[in-house]
C-alpha cells in the first residue's frame, strides 16, 4: 500500500506520485519507490540516480536536481536527514518505548541489559546494534532476527525492521547509537523517549578525524534525535559528562545521572565477588543491594546506565534492581569461555581501542590471584595512532602480553605488530592468531586469567583483503580443551 511523497517528505508538491518503497541504494528500486542519492564518502548518490530512474524510481531525494531526469525531485541541504524522515513516514509503526545509547565502549552490553530488563518487566523486548536484532519470542527465548552488521543499520533499514518488530508483538526496544550511525543520520527517523551516554575515548579517527567531531557526532543524539522532554541517562563518571549534560539541559531535557558521582542512581559502593559483584546503589531515596553477575567495574557502569534507561522508560526500580541480578554478558563482551586444564580462565572481549582494552584489563585485576594474561592486536587500515598505546596499555596492566595479528585487512601484519609493540619490551609477537591464542592458553594456570581481546563476537578475519572464517570464542575453547 503506497503513501503519497508529500507525505513522506512534509512538503506541498505539484506532482505528488505514489511511493510503493524507500531505499538509498539503486540496486533495490523497484516501479514506485522513493530513491535517496546520498553523497559518501566514494561516490555521490547523484551518479546513481539515472540507473535507479531507469529501474522504476517514481521520486528522488538529493543535494540538487539531475539534468535531464523526468521525476520529482525533493532537494534538501540534507538529504540523509529527509531519507531517514521519510522512511519513518513510509514504515509507520515503532515500538511504543524505544531507548537509544551511545558511547566508545559498553553500547552493545547497555542495548542487551535493557531487552533483559524490559523482558524481565513483563515486555515482549528487542535491542538493534552490532549483533544484530534480537527480540525475545512467546517462549521467553530471544532470538536473532538480522545477522551481526553495521551498529547502526542504513536509515531505510532501521526503520523497517522496527515496523517489523512491531508486527511480532514487540514494545519496547533499545537501540546502539554509534557515532557513525549518528552522524549519518540513520536514527533520524526513530522516535526516541531516553537516551544514554557511557564515555568517550579516542576512537574512530579515521572517520571523524578529531575529537571534537566524534564528541559532536555523540551529542547530536542528545541536541537533535532526543526530543525535548525526554530523559538524558549520562554516565556521571565520564570526563564528557559535562559536555553532555550541558546539551541535555539546553535542550530540555530531564537529566538522569549514574556512577559514584551521580544523583540518579548512585554507586555507593562495589565490592568484587567470585561471581562477579555485590553494588550498593542509592536509588529515589532508597539504598538496594544488588549482586551484578558480571565481572569489572565498567560492567557495573553499563549496567547502571542499562537500568536507569529502563527507568526512564517507566519501568518501576525495584523491579529493574531485581532485574540486574540475572543480567547475561552480551557475547563477545568479556564472556567467559571456560577453564583452563591447569586452572585459570579465559574470556573473549571486543576491546580494541586503548581505552577499552585498559578497561577491560582493569576489570578482571581484581579477579586476578595469579598472572593476568592478553592475547591482542590491532587492525589495519584503520587509526595507527592507536597502535603504541595499545601495546603500552597491555604491557603496563598485563603480566603477560601476547600481540597478535586482529583484521590486518590490507596493510602488512607484521608492520602492524610492530608499530604496536614500538617502545614495549618483553611482549611477545605471534602473528598467527590461533597460534597465539594457544601460546595463552598453554601459560594459563590456577589463578590465572586469560583474555582474548580485539574481536569479540566477530566469526571473520580480514587478511590482505580476504575475509576467513575466524571466532575467537571457537579458537579458545578448543585450546582451553585441548582439542588440535
Amino acid at each position: 500500500m503506497g503513501v503519497r511523497l508529500s507525505q513522506l517528505v512534509a512538503r506541498d508538491l505539484a506532482v505528488d506520485p505514489m511511493i510503493e518503497g524507500v531505499t538509498a541504494d539503486s540496486r533495490k528500486v523497484k516501479p514506485g519507490f522513493l530513491f535517496a542519492a546520498l553523497p559518501g564518502t566514494k561516490a555521490d548518490g547523484l551518479a546513481f540516480v539515472p540507473s535507479a530512474v531507469s529501474a522504476g524510481a517514481a521520486a528522488v531525494i538529493a543535494t540538487a536536481q539531475a539534468p535531464g531526469v523526468d521525476v520529482p525531485f525533493v532537494v534538501t541541504p540534507d538529504p540523509r536527514r529527509a531519507y531517514a524522515l521519510a522512511a519513518a513516514a513510509f514504515w509507520k509503526d515503532q515500538p511504543a518505548t524505544v531507548v537509544a545509547v551511545t558511547g566508545t565502549n559498553g553500547k552493545t552490553s547497555v542495548a542487551a541489559f535493557c531487552r533483559q530488563i524490559f523482558n524481565a518487566g513483563g515486555h515482549r523486548a528487542a535491542s538493534m546494534g552490532t549483533l544484530g536484532v534480537y527480540a525475545t519470542g512467546p517462549d521467553g527465548f530471544d532470538a536473532q532476527l538480522e545477522p551481526p552488521g553495521l551498529t547502526t543499520p542504513d536509515a531505510a533499514d532501521v526503520t523497517e525492521l522496527m515496523s517489523k518488530l512491531v508486527a511480532m508483538g514487540v514494545t519496547h526496544l533499545a537501540l546502539e547509537a554509534s557515532s557513525h550511525g549518528v552522524d549519518q543520520r540513520r536514527l533520524d527517523g526513530a522516535r526516541i523517549q531516553a537516551a544514554g551516554f557511557l564515555n568517550l575515548t579516542q576512537d574512530h579517527l579515521d572517520y571523524h578525524h578529531t575529537m571534537e567531531a566524534y564528541r559532536d557526532a555523540k551529542l547530536r543524539l542528545f541536541t537533535t534525535l532526543l526530543p525535548r522532554g525526554g530523559t538524558a541517562v549520562l554516565n556521571a563518571d565520564s570526563d564528557a559528562y559535562d559536555a553532555f549534560a550541558a546539551a541535555a539541559v539546553t535542550h530540555g531535557q530531564t537529566i538522569v545521572s549514574v556512577g559514584e558521582a551521580g544523583q540518579g542512581l548512585k554507586l555507593v559502593a562495589r565490592t568484587p565477588t567470585p561471581e562477579g559483584q555485590r553494588l550498593t546503589i542509592l536509588a529515589e531515596g532508597q539504598s538496594y543491594q544488588v549482586n551484578l553477575p558480571l565481572v569489572g567495574g565498567y560492567q557495573a557502569s553499563n549496567a547502571l546506565v542499562a537500568a536507569g534507561l529502563c527507568i526512564a522508560a517507566g519501568e518501576p526500580v525495584a523491579g529493574v534492581m531485581k532485574a540486574l541480578e540475572t543480567l547475561e554478558g552480551a557475547p563477545g563482551r568479556l564472556q567467559l569461555i571456560g577453564t583452563g586444564q591447569k586452572g585459570g580462565v579465559a574470556y573473549v572481549d571486543y576491546a580494541h581501542t586503548p581505552d577499552g582494552l585498559e578497561t577491560v584489563l582493569k576489570a578482571l585485576r581484581p579477579h586476578v590471584e595469579g598472572k593476568l594474561i592478553v592475547v591482542f592486536g590491532a587492525g589495519g587500515d584503520r587509526d595507527r595512532t592507536k597502535r603504541p598505546l595499545m601495546g603500552g596499555i597491555a604491557a603496563q596492566y598485563a603480566d603477560i602480553a601476547i600481540v597478535t595479528d586482529d583484521n590486518p585487512r590490507s596493510e602488512d601484519p607484521a608492520a602492524i605488530r610492530a608499530e604496536v609493540s614500538a617502545g614495549t619490551t618483553g611482549m611477545q609477537n605471534i602473528g598467527d592468531r590461533r597460534t597465539a591464542i594457544r601460546a595463552g592458553v598453554d601459560q594459563l594456570e590456577a589463578g590465572d586469567i586469560l583474555v582474548v581481546a580485539g574481536k569479540g563476537h566477530e566469526q571473520t578475519q580480514t587478511i590482505a583483503g580476504v575475509a576467513h572464517h575466524f571466532d575467537d570464542v571457537v579458537e579458545t575453547g578448543q585450546a582451553l580443551r585441548g582439542q588440535p
